[in-house]
């Protein structure tokens, strides 16, 4: 999979976002149209920033204020693809809502983010995003700093209400950013990072990085380097994924108990679960259960542990990376003894093709039985016709 991976090393802004994108690799002269169609055409050019060649993106735009309509009405008329102004219309509707929480106003005007430049820079990083044909976007922790800054609305806390709203809303992750003393992340740098992130970047285990950009912001301090840097990385053959384990110790349930607790625990929406043989203290023989579930099911299954083993303790090891290949299950025809049905067949792929393959037991049971013939017989015929292991598929 080709995975976007935004790192704010010093904040996020949209002209930041555009510069990184660019640099990556995104489309620069679809992006430069997209944003001269909004403003005059943009500059575009190499700075440094502490040392590091970053991508500046200057806009050339006024000042203005104007209603969520009169912006909504200027993205639809921009030269971009359809898709970046769909895109570009969420990040505006996004902005919306975070204002309207703070203000109260169900007609808020934008101010800074309705400005011109503001519009040109969304359209710029959605078109950006959209040529990289990326499979996902990661966000890392963004950085908010202290202090305040001068609004439409008199002086305001840094990170801003409207940051702080979208970054909640979407689960954006941040970090804290001592001694910085200026706005790290801006209301639309934070809608476009809530915007694009599809995916957690705790979850992207291993990958290898094919590309790299950095995007400049308009200060250039000394001493750090004001910046955000974009990835283009490919991960493995396994699609990634992340669970939650919840172990716990039993030594004084039978096993139909034990059987029960599992069976509801699956229910519940566990992944896996099972009990192994342990030696517990004072050398009694018990069972370590263990369950592997979403991070989002973990409390629910915890939950029917607790009340089924009436167990006191419940571990949890949350972020647990676990590779995924690609998987579909496809009916298969199987003939045997003039009789045909159709047995469900679960395919496990790598690049494409079968690797592994496996028929769904209970269907293998039923129509053995009611052949009277040996599981292993059927199973063997469901196999010879799902084909062959290295069969390519689609």
């Amino acid at each position: 999979m080709r995975i976007l991976v935004i790192d704010p090393v010093a904040g996020a802004a949209g002209d930041m976002l555009v510069g990184g994108l660019v640099a990556a690799g995104a489309d620069c002269e679809a992006v430069a149209r997209a944003m001269a169609s909004v403003v005059a055409e943009p500059t575009i050019e190499q700075v440094d920033r502490a040392g590091i060649r970053a991508t500046r993106v200057r806009t050339h735009a006024g000042h203005s204020h104007r209603s969520l309509d009169e912006v909504l009405e200027r993205v639809e008329r921009a030269d971009a693809p359809a898709d970046a102004i769909t895109l570009a219309r969420r990040v505006f509707l996004r902005l919306h809502a975070a204002e309207a929480m703070v203000h109260g106003d169900d007609h808020v005007h934008f101010h800074e983010v309705g400005a011109d430049d503001a519009i040109a820079d969304v359209l710029g990083a959605a078109t950006a995003l959209l040529s990289l044909g990326v499979d996902g976007v990661a966000v890392m922790p963004v950085p908010l700093g202290p202090g305040t800054i001068a609004g439409a609305h008199g002086a305001y806390p840094l990170p801003s209400p409207a940051t702080v709203a979208i970054l909640a809303d979407a689960g954006v992750e941040a970090r804290l950013e001592s001694g910085a003393g200026d706005e790290l992340v801006t209301p639309t740098g934070a809608a476009l990072l809530a915007e694009f992130q599809t995916r957690p970047w705790r979850g992207l285990g291993l990958f290898t990085v094919t590309a790299v950009g950095y995007g400049a912001g308009t200060r250039n301090p000394p001493d750090r380097p004001n910046v955000l840097r974009a990835m283009l990385v490919e991960t493995g053959l396994f699609h990634d994924d992340h669970v939650e384990v919840l172990e716990t110790n039993v030594d004084d349930v039978t096993g139909e108990v034990l059987a029960h607790a599992i069976a509801r625990v699956m229910e519940a929406g566990a992944r896996d679960a099972q009990a192994l043989p342990a030696l517990m203290k004072k050398g009694r023989m018990g069972h370590l259960v263990r369950v592997v579930c979403r991070p989002e099911d973990g409390p629910r299954c915890a939950r029917v542990l607790a009340e089924e083993l009436g167990t006191l303790g419940i571990r949890s090891t949350p972020y647990v990376h676990r590779f995924v290949a690609d998987r579909s299950i496809e009916p298969v025809e199987v003939t045997i003894g003039g009789e045909t049905r159709e047995i469900d067949v679960k395919y496990g792929l790598l690049d494409g093709k079968v690797y592994t393959l496996k028929p769904e037991f209970e269907q293998v049971r039923d129509w053995a039985t009611a052949l009277g013939l040996p599981l292993r017989t059927v199973a063997r015929a469901v196999d010879e016709a799902a084909g062959r292991k290295d069969e390519p598929r689609q």
